[in-house]
């Protein structure tokens, strides 16, 4: 039970609480925001997150899907109901939160057409098939993402052509958000792109890249997207200002011989990424 604990609290915390680099990523943009009524909604954005943290409140109305990446070091022997505790801890997570009730009733089909009504219970709304990698630590690492709906309309996996210029695929990707992060409202947001092979890579390196992301240290390329943002001069909640986006997160993944890059592009927003991650050392594991 001590897993379901601890997944239980890991889902809490990143529904909850704003992690020290988005903290710090909101003052840099305080002192950086020349409008008026920007920096007031980055001061309210800010004095929202404060609140959360401190009376366990969800940060949004909309509290998201909770996506499970896992992480196993070599030679780890995993417990018997491993992955059940961890779903049993999601569940009980949702509830205690309180999440708002997503889940859709029914069959396939009348999920897809959401003719049976919703569940009233939040744990109901279950998790995707986790994401399992390696990690060269000794013991398990999992990260829990909550991903909200706003920026998944705006979310795109599609194919670039190349042409063996890494700036054919950077610009399409500070195009496509230009044009879509003005449409997203809760700015300022957080760029995440992943870039592999397949449809399904590129979005796992597009959820890594939000589960390892850090604000605080950002590679040139992540700069220069969030520069391209900045200059729309979208601003906080799409009223105008100097910040638009706070920073970015980009994962490139191995690449195959060919003329096509699949980009996954996820636009995060005011509040996102939301996540927490847990590690078990492999001596609570025996």
């Amino acid at each position: 039970m001590e897993l379901v604990n601890l997944i239980e609290n890991t889902v809490i915390e990143a529904s909850t609480t704003f992690r020290k680099d988005q903290f710090d990523a909101y003052k840099r943009a305080l002192s950086m925001e020349t409008n008026e009524n920007a920096s007031w909604m980055l001061e309210l954005l800010i004095e929202n997150a404060k609140i959360a943290q401190e009376k366990k409140f969800p940060l949004c109305d909309d509290t998201g899907i909770p996506h499970v990446l896992v992480e196993i070091g070599e030679d780890i022997n995993l417990p018997g109901n491993f992955f059940k505790d961890i779903e049993t801890g999601i569940e009980k997570g949702l509830q205690k939160l309180p999440a708002r009730p997503m889940a859709v009733c029914g069959d396939e089909i009348e999920r897809i057409e959401q003719s049976k009504g919703l569940h009233h219970d939040p744990g109901k709304l279950v998790p995707p098939s986790f994401i399992i990698d390696k990690t060269e630590r000794n013991g398990v690492n999992i990260h829990v993402l909550m991903l909200g709906g706003g920026p998944e309309i705006r979310a795109s996996t599609y194919r670039v052509f190349h042409k063996r210029n890494n700036r054919k695929v950077f610009n399409e990707v500070k195009t496509w958000m230009r044009s879509e992060v003005k449409m997203l409202g809760c700015t300022p947001c957080i760029p995440a792109v992943g870039i592999g092979r397949t449809h399904f890579e590129a979005s796992s390196l597009m959820l890594k890249a939000m589960a390892y992301g850090n604000l605080n240290h950002q590679s040139e390329i992540e700069e220069e997207i969030t520069e391209s943002l900045n200059d729309t001069e979208i601003g906080t909640l799409g009223i105008g200002g100097s910040v638009t986006a706070l920073g970015s997160f980009v994962k490139v993944g191995p690449q195959r011989a060919s003329g096509v890059r699949i980009l996954s592009m996820r636009p995060c927003c005011s509040i996102e990424p939301r996540k927490s991650s847990v590690f078990l050392p492999s001596s609570i594991l025996e």
